[in-house]
């Protein structure tokens, strides 16, 4: 619990309120649910080291379970770009006899994580269907979520790190920032890089100096050049790198040592983030969780200042 039980002393705000009644409670919760569909397409494809057409593979076969699993070889060699054979040693490269034996457990996984009836989705309008992703995206990561414990041991980790820093460039710097405006409550150091090239290894380089240890990056489509020269920098400099990016499998996730891949909504002109700014929620619940003495200090001096400062309106 984040706030200890008071009998005397200030009512909490409501902020304080909301840390205290939603810590993270270890183990899995709901044994039953399965992991999101990315998450066992990764726990199958990320022990081997793939080659860079067999990454294409496992990346054509993440995007599009739903439709990849029913494939043949020859379909999916002609979607992908590679030969056949290339899709064989694949199979056999991630643990299979061949691909009927690894097509049959994509098939498995992409049954088991179909939403209701076919032709739902064709009697919803673009916006509707543009939620109804969405809302797919957060099934999954409700998923994923069954066992926090991963979630918890990161969470951890950035809060011991000081500075922490929170990197997120282009069309990610809006998560990022939410990221850090929200960390600072309850962190003492947090540095936010928003500007790529030399103005983020100077940012980077200098975090490790001052002593921290891990980076926060959101890396969101389409997938910055100058994001993936950061985090290998940031990896070159000491600094551990956990990266919330709707990529399993890629350059990007091969800089970090920690990934959180979560959906994208892409059904409209620009992408939407529901599920990668939950997973970034869940993150600043782990941090608060993880040293609940500080959280409830800084929290209760923010709150001073605030109302001696008047930044809030009354409601």
């Amino acid at each position: 619990m984040i706030v200890g039980d008071k009998v005397d002393g200030p009512v909490p705000s409501p902020q304080q309120a909301r840390a205290q009644a939603s810590a993270i409670t270890s183990g899995k919760t709901a044994p039953e649910a399965e992991a999101s569909p990315t998450s066992q397409l990764r726990e199958l494809f990320d022990g081997p080291r793939l080659s860079p057409g067999q990454r294409r593979v496992a990346q054509y076969l993440i995007e599009h379970i739903t439709e990849a699993a029913f494939l043949s070889i020859t379909e999916l060699a002609d979607r992908v770009g590679v030969s056949q054979p290339s899709v064989t040693r694949f199979a056999a490269a991630v643990g299979f006899s061949g691909y009927p034996a690894l097509r049959e457990k994509l098939q498995s996984i992409a049954l088991s994580t179909l939403p209701g009836g076919a032709g739902e989705e064709n009697r919803a309008n673009e916006l509707q269907a543009a939620v109804d992703a969405e809302i797919q995206n957060l099934e999954n990561l409700r998923r994923d979520f069954a066992d926090p414990d991963r979630v918890i041991r990161v969470g951890r980790e950035l809060s011991r790190s000081t500075p922490l820093t929170v990197l997120g460039l282009r069309i990610s710097v809006s998560l990022a920032e939410y990221f850090g405006y929200a960390a600072r409550r309850i962190h003492p150091d947090v540095r936010l890089v928003t500007r790529g090239g030399s103005v983020a290894y100077d940012a980077l380089l200098q975090s490790r100096e001052a002593g921290g240890t891990w980076v926060l990056a959101f890396a969101m489509p389409r997938h910055a050049q100058e994001t993936l020269t950061a985090l290998r920098v940031a990896r070159e400099a000491g600094l551990k790198v956990a990266l919330i990016t709707d990529l399993a499998l890629g350059p990007l996730a091969d800089e970090a040592d920690v990934i959180f891949a979560t959906g994208t909504g892409s059904r409209l002109v620009f992408d939407s983030y529901a599920a990668p700014g939950l997973m970034a929620a869940a993150l600043l619940q782990a941090m608060t969780d993880a040293d609940p003495e500080r959280t409830q200090g800084r929290l209760e001096k923010y709150e001073q200042v605030a109302d001696q400062q008047q930044f809030f309106m009354k409601d």
